[in-house]
């Protein structure tokens, strides 16, 4: 394969600490790299470097000629005055870039809902990055350079960006370089991986399921890394394997080395204990919301929510920005108010949130970390039965990659990642029962990530999840949920059912556009013409709406009902076989009349014309 770039001997020292020492590396055509290591360990100085952004100490990079190179900073900048369309596609004019299949594509799949005059001033952080993301991408490159290119991206938005990479250049051509904590894009997209640590740059083939193979069998075989992040990455490659089949299915993970290094491992998580100590604290009632509606003025958004909270439920929750996901997670938490329906809180509930901010830090910002901690509880029981051990906060935080050093260092002197460590070391000290997160992963390299979800899979409580890292939400939770027009519904296919119901959503609004466009046009032109080519009357297409409405209350009330019948069974006197399985049969038929109205519901999207 050809030379596109390559590293030889790089070099690079800042005051306080050594980089690099003489890394040497290249990317050839057909290369997907995906640049993984804790942070401050260099990611993003190596590909500024390659990417010509930042010269080294010494060394040099080596550029084939006539090779471009585009590059995707962790920052967004724009002229104050500019508008979305200008920062796409520049001064170029319109019937040449709207005649481009590829720019087309890129301005469908990542700006849908962003005003093209809008002034990128007034741009959210999310639109802002998919602006710059389609800045990048509208443009012809042979080598993109992409730092943390999911930020403030959606499930939906990372998708399709997994996808637009896997296609924009034929197999043995293009490079990519990216740096990203997003274990599954990593997966999805990365033909290989290269590890920075210890001032060196380690290459495993493969994306990041096959990477952790590799690092275990390093490890292993040399020795030489501490016994907890090897048994993480040995817990972390059980959950792989044993995971959905798609992430195992590539010949390059070799899967008799991996059952062989796992035949020990138990699964992540003890359902059954860690449950029944949630039920020993909490009871029977976490938080029942019975047909909960939200408004906002003239806005509905949630409308007839039926959600009955248990004792341990792992539960994740998906929906587009501004769905009504934060509105959810208030009523759970007590801060917003219903206007509609009854939301019953268990006596014994406490409730903590891991939002976003980090407004909680702001008292203790003079602080040193050891004196923070000093006014905390001094044990912390984590895990049940046999397995349940006592951790002190000291160990708490060694647990989440502090080291002794830095308990002496102000809490404003600590990084992003190192504060949102902190924040829910001091969320889990105050004991609650019910913790929600609030995309937790920001600011979290890929072992920071490993070791949390490790903390979280023996946490004896109920644990809400938002996030749009799939890789994580997939991980620490074992059900995952939509809001959807204002409803709350199950999701038993997980996230590839979100995506499958938003996808045939979104088809359904746009055919039903076409066809109100195609009709009002008919009409314009005194029901003469017989130039448009709708498939579906005015009064059909109303019909079909109104089906699709009537399917997904029936859809949601059936959700209801089996989750119902699936706790009633769990409380149901194990010793009465017969009455046991008429109920199991009943919840089958249930799934299976759900299973037939959401193949219905999807029919009905695609067909709407």
């Amino acid at each position: 394969m050809a030379h596109l770039l390559g590293a030889e001997t790089l070099a690079l020292e800042y005051p306080t600490t050594k980089v690099f020492d003489s890394v040497s590396l290249g990317v050839n055509e057909g290369d997907r790299i995906g640049i993984v290591g804790r942070n401050g360990d260099g990611k993003s100085s190596l590909l500024a470097m390659l990417a010509g952004r930042k010269q080294p100490d010494s060394g040099r990079v080596t550029v084939r000629g006539g090779v471009r190179v585009g590059v995707l900073d962790q920052a967004d900048h724009f002229d104050d005055d500019e508008t979305v369309g200008h920062a796409v596609v520049g001064d170029r004019p319109e019937h040449e870039w709207a005649g481009d299949p590829r720019i087309r594509d890129v301005i469908g799949g990542l700006l849908g809902d962003v005003e093209w005059t809008a002034p990128t001033a007034s741009l959210s952080g999310g639109q802002r990055r998919r602006v710059s993301l389609a800045r990048l991408l509208a443009g012809e490159y042979d080598v993109l350079a992409l730092d943390e290119p999911t930020n403030h991206l959606d499930v939906e938005a990372i998708t399709w960006l997994a996808d637009h990479l896997k296609r924009r250049w034929p197999a043995n051509a293009g490079g990519l370089l990216v740096v990203t904590h997003d274990r599954w894009f990593l997966d999805e997209v990365c033909t290989m991986t290269w590890e920075v640590h210890d001032r060196i740059v380690e290459p495993f083939e493969g994306g990041y399921a096959a990477y952790i193979l590799q690092r275990v069998e390093r490890d292993r075989q040399a020795a030489t890394i501490e016994a907890r992040r090897q048994n993480l990455a040995r817990k972390e490659l059980a959950w792989l394997r044993r995971g959905a089949p798609a992430r195992t299915s590539k010949p390059k993970f070799r899967i008799d080395a991996a059952n062989a290094l796992i035949a020990d491992v138990p699964p992540v998580r003890d359902t059954v204990a860690l449950k029944s100590l949630a039920t020993a604290r909490l009871g029977k009632d976490v938080v029942d919301l019975i047909d909960v509606s939200v408004s906002y003025g003239d806005r509905d958004v949630l409308s007839g929510v039926e959600w009955r909270v248990a004792p341990g439920e792992r539960t994740g929750i998906l929906g587009v920005n501004g769905a009504g996901k934060s509105t959810l997670l208030g009523l759970i938490a007590g801060t917003v108010e219903a206007t509609g329906g009854k939301v019953k809180r268990g006596k014994t509930v406490k409730v903590a949130t891991l939002t976003q901010r980090l407004d909680d830090l702001d008292r203790y910002l003079d602080d040193p970390v050891r004196v923070v901690i000093s006014q905390l509880q001094t044990t912390y029981t984590f895990g049940a039965g046999s397995k349940a051990q006592e951790l002190s906060p000291s160990q708490l935080l060694e647990r989440l990659g502090f080291d002794s050093a830095q308990l002496s260092t102000p809490v404003r002197d600590l990084s992003g990642g190192q504060k949102r460590r902190l924040q829910l070391l001091l969320i889990l000290l105050d004991a609650p029962n019910v913790l929600i997160l609030d995309e937790p992963t920001n600011d979290l390299d890929t072992d920071m990530l490993a070791a949390l979800e490790d903390l979280l899979d023996s946490w004896p409580g109920t644990l809400i999840v938002v996030s749009h890292d799939r890789y994580f939400l997939e991980r620490v939770t074992d059900q995952q949920f939509a809001v959807m027009n204002g409803n709350l519904r199950h999701l038993p296919g997980g996230v590839d059912e979100f995506l499958k119901l938003r996808a045939a959503q979104q088809k359904a609004t746009a055919s039903a556009t076409a066809s109100a466009t195609a009709s009002a046009t008919s009409s314009g032109s005194g029901g003469s013409s017989t130039a448009t080519t709708a498939t579906i009357s005015g009064a059909e297409l109303r019909a079909a709406n109104k089906e699709l409405a009537s399917l997904e209350r029936r859809i949601d009330k059936l959700h209801s009902k089996i989750d119902d019948a699936r706790t009633s069974l769990a409380d149901h006197d194990q010793a009465d076989y017969q009455g046991l399985t008429a109920e199991t049969e009943r919840i089958r038929e249930m799934e299976s009349e759900l299973a037939e109205l959401e193949e219905r519901w999807m029919e009905l999207g695609e067909t709407i014309e």
